[in-house]
């Protein structure tokens, strides 16, 4: 069987997508440590100047798991600043009225931690592009450990066979010495950004925006347009 496995995050990008949509099983990793500044409260759409980066405020964030972070209470028109950034940049794209009660639901709800924010917007946008991949939250497998040792564990824990990782974080930091030994195969993710419509062709194509973009733009043919951006190498 295999398994993949990543940090949960706010309006996740595509190559997010084709990884949970290739691998059997994925492990939604929502107990490790949130990064100051990463990606895991933040990304990115497209508007008439460029990228907008849209971020949601945490408070006292340092050292905790993701599913601990709190939504920084002091700062409470985040929501309303990031349903109208959608609005405004994407009232003309042609699939946007299909999501538009959505938003505006998900925006109105009081949010007071990240992570279940975050999970509601990769249950809807999973749901809608129609991938079925099984997900297993890590913080229900109590199994221990950091980097690649935690992974192994993961793995072993739901039944996998064979690790799907990103380039980056085989030359970052998994071990795949580590992982043959355990007797886990490794397969690669192999992934580059397909072009697809946007709106606003004056600044060119943008890659890696939220999978909001892609829904907005492509509609149905969201997922065929996603799956055409990678393949898995083993």
């Amino acid at each position: 069987m295999l398994v993949a496995a990543h940090q949960l995050h706010y309006l996740p990008w595509l190559r997010y997508y084709h990884k949970i949509a290739a691998a059997d099983l994925f492990v939604l990793l929502d107990d490790i440590q949130f990064e100051k500044n990463g990606w895991q409260n933040r990304n990115k759409i497209k508007g008439p100047q460029g990228p907008i980066c849209l971020t949601v405020p945490v408070q006292n964030a340092f050292g905790e798991p993701i599913n601990a972070v709190r939504i920084a209470a002091n700062q409470p028109r985040w929501a309303e600043k990031h349903l109208r950034a959608f609005t405004m940049n994407y009232a003309k794209a042609p699939f946007f009225e299909e999501h538009r009660a959505f938003l505006e639901e998900l925006y109105a709800r009081s949010w007071e931690h990240l992570a279940p924010l975050s999970w509601e917007i990769l249950r809807y946008t999973l749901e809608t592009l129609g991938i079925r991949t099984p997900i297993v939250r890590s913080s229900e497998l109590n199994v221990p450990g950091g980097a690649t040792e935690r992974l192994i564990g993961l793995c072993k824990a739901v039944g996998g066979d064979t690790y799907l990782t990103g380039a980056y974080a085989l030359d970052a930091y998994l071990d795949a010495d580590a992982l043959a030994a355990a007797g886990l195969k490794l397969a690669i993710q192999e992934w580059q950004c397909p072009k697809y419509r946007q709106l606003y062709p004056s600044q060119g194509f943008v890659p890696d925006l939220c999978i909001f973009d892609l829904l907005f733009n492509e509609g149905i043919n969201a997922l065929e347009v996603l799956m055409a951006g990678g393949q898995v190498a083993g």
